[in-house]
């Protein structure tokens, strides 16, 4: 199996919260959560997911293991690498969205929690496997933050609102679940398994990465497949940058930041 990776700080000067790891038979990509407001730990969504995607990779490499499990046991031992000196329970602890795949001897294994995007391209077509229970929270303050061009105070504003009421839906039932302090959170994944055979080739997206079907439009899954294995994924996020260049205002394509840490593996 052939397998690229790339990954990109949607800002510079800021650390890329995105973390990715690839092998022939295991991909870990997550997308931290972006902190808008306090989190009551003194380490940063970047450490978070790190910590988080590093204990993932070695969990998961057990193939006796479900990958459900792998998480719920990664998420209680994040947890205990800073419970002594952060605030587990507060509202904004950081968190990060997740995604696994996973050879086995005869399928292939996906668990998706949060806002990643998982392609898999089969004999019977593409499979996309995403978890959207989070954009089905805060809308009216959602609606509100897009009225406003990206950098004035009215987007600032609305988007703190908008943070504050996706928090509050934050692994609660009839909200949206992601990893965070909570292992049990890991229950409430999206999880299964594709006969190996069928399979032709892979992709795990962050929510920065999918941009060009999921939000320009532009694109759609069949073609990022095709710019993956054509171009890699260092072009897609070529790509994605320069749409994003060519808005600034976020007033043509309304989103809450000019441009997202953006991460593509692509395997097949």
């Amino acid at each position: 199996m052939r397998v690229a990776t790339a990954t990109e700080a949607g800002n510079p000067t800021s650390p890329n919260e995105d973390w990715a790891m690839a092998s022939e038979s295991l991909i870990v990509v997550l997308d931290g959560a972006t902190a808008r407001t306090g989190t009551g730990c003194v380490h940063g969504i970047a450490w978070y997911a790190a910590k988080l995607g590093s204990a993932l990779a070695g969990l998961a490499a057990d193939r006796d293991s479900e990958l459900a499990n792998a998480l719920m046991y990664g998420i209680r031992f994040t947890a205990d690498q800073h419970r002594d000196t952060c605030d587990l329970s507060h509202p904004g602890t950081p968190s990060a969205a997740t995604a696994m795949l996973r050879l086995r001897d005869t399928a292939l294994e996906y668990l998706v929690l949060g806002d990643v995007t998982v392609l898999i391209d089969t004999a019977d077509g593409i499979q996309v496997i995403t978890d959207d229970r989070v954009d089905k929270t805060a809308r009216a303050e959602r609606e509100e933050a897009d009225r406003h061009p990206f950098g004035s105070a009215e987007k600032q504003a609305a988007l703190l609102r908008m943070k504050h009421a996706e928090l509050a839906a934050r692994n609660q039932p009839g909200g949206y679940w992601v990893a965070a302090a909570d292992p049990f959170a890991a229950q409430h994944a999206i999880t299964g398994e594709i006969p190996l055979g069928n399979v032709r080739r892979v992709a795990v997206l962050t929510d920065g990465a999918a941009r060009l079907v999921a939000l320009f439009g532009l694109l759609e899954w069949p073609d990022v497949l095709d710019v993956l294995e054509q171009n890699g994924p260092t072009e897609l996020i070529r790509r994605v940058r320069a749409i994003e260049g060519a808005d600034p205002s976020c007033m043509k394509w309304a989103r809450n930041k000019r441009s997202d840490d953006a991460t593509a593996v692509y395997a097949a």
